[in-house]
């Protein structure tokens, strides 16, 4: 049984549809789909030397998954405009290394349209953008483009705490 301490009426988790993206504190436009937050610490074992029957288990280096967004094709620049912060068609020097690191916040959201988890992704930077899916004429789609932020961690905003519920 799901805990929920605000709305204890409540037994159903939140579904995955209602979420959007915030990058420089603005929402992103027709934000579609956000890969998951991923994190894994790799195991070190070890073995003391008067016990060679048995090891043990330590914790090692953790890495943070890439995040990939989706979005529908709109007149949002936010995406490409970041994505040429780390390459530019003009040459290097149009890139920036003071601004390519972004941190991005994704909040997610009940039926009712409150606010119910906000997880905060850290110094993000675009290692694949994709402006434009392939087109074709006898397919009814729509245009999405593609986004694949690194990241160096993520973690959930305790300061978003469960709404109550009408």
């Amino acid at each position: 049984m799901a805990k929920f301490t605000v709305n204890t009426h409540r037994f159903d988790p939140y579904r995955n549809f209602k979420f959007r993206v915030r990058v420089d504190g603005q929402y992103v436009a027709g934000v579609s789909k956000v890969s998951a937050l991923k994190r894994t610490t790799e195991v070190t074992p070890w073995r003391e030397g008067g016990d060679p029957s048995t090891s043990r288990q330590l914790p090692g280096k953790t890495t943070y998954a890439a995040v990939t967004l989706e979005a529908g094709l709109t007149h949002d620049t936010t995406f490409e405009a970041w994505a040429s912060l780390v390459h530019n068609y003009q040459g290097d020097a149009a890139g920036s290394l003071k601004n390519f690191r972004k941190n991005i916040s994704i909040d997610v959201f009940n039926e009712a349209g409150q606010r119910v988890h906000s997880y905060n992704l850290f110094r993000c930077w675009v290692s694949e953008y994709q402006a434009l899916p392939d087109l074709d004429a006898s397919a009814n789609a729509v245009a999405i483009q593609t986004l694949k932020l690194e990241n160096e961690g993520w973690e959930r905003d305790t300061s978003v705490t469960e709404p109550t519920e009408a």
